[in-house]
């Protein structure tokens, strides 16, 4: 299997039918991948749509369950920790990220001439479609943490990233995770690749994130990171005696 795709899905079920297709339509006949959605306690019939898909006749589609809403970082910790490939895709629920970018991000970790230190390769939606409140916000917050972290990625909030599931599953875990990615992946000694990706209007449901819940948990959770980035240790094991 070339990669696992991991969606975390919460109250989106008018997007999962048209984004489904799209994977399909992208990723069929070129890859042999697998589609795990994470379903982090909706309330909905997003399980009941994504039922129906499997039913229909997609046997790579895989459904899990989360009791009670997480948090998006650990349904993607839940969807890698179940995936069979070693490589993740990862992206959003909502239909912004178009599944046309996906061979982008993959051709980038499985070409013969690519960095050794290779961990993610994380999409930069250099033209959001998004209010102009979620893109001032996010142009000042990217810049505060690419500051702080040093972490070289222009747009850590992307959902459309390409990683390994091996360096992923040994970072260190904690919720809200999932917007440091790049930094934590070059902590453990990962090299970070940008690809500029497509990013469209939401067509259907709310986001499940507002203000309050991006700035004020993202502060805490950047001092936190700046914290891991200072304790972090890398041994170079010499020999085994």
């Amino acid at each position: 299997m070339d990669f696992s795709i991991v969606i975390p899905a919460k109250n989106e079920s008018g997007n999962v039918a048209p984004l489904v297709g799209e994977i399909r339509a992208a990723l069929d006949g070129r890859y042999d991948y697998e589609l795990i959605y994470v379903d982090d306690g909706s309330t909905d019939d997003t399980v009941a749509r994504l039922q129906a898909l499997k039913d229909a006749g997609f046997p790579r589609l895989r459904i899990l369950r989360h009791q009670a809403s997480c948090g998006q970082s650990t349904a993607v910790r839940t969807g890698v920790k179940a995936a069979q490939a070693p490589w993740i895709v990862t992206l959003d629920a909502d239909g912004q990220n178009d599944p046309a970018d996906i061979p982008a991000l993959f051709e980038c970790v499985r070409a013969p001439d690519r960095d050794p230190r290779l961990a993610v390769v994380a999409g930069w939606r250099r033209s959001r479609q998004d209010t102009w409140l979620k893109r001032v916000s996010s142009k000042v917050a990217n810049a505060v943490r690419g500051r702080l972290l040093n972490d070289g990625t222009p747009d850590t909030g992307c959902g459309l990233k390409c990683f390994s599931r091996s360096g992923f599953l040994d970072l260190p875990y904690f919720d809200h995770m999932h917007r440091y990615l790049p930094a934590l992946f070059r902590r453990a000694g990962g090299s970070v690749r940008i690809v500029e990706v497509n990013h469209r209007p939401r067509n259907a449901g709310k986001s499940n994130y507002g203000l309050h819940n991006r700035l004020w948990v993202g502060i805490v959770d950047l001092f936190g990171v700046m914290w891991l980035q200072r304790r972090a240790k890398r041994p170079q094991v010499l020999t085994e005696l």
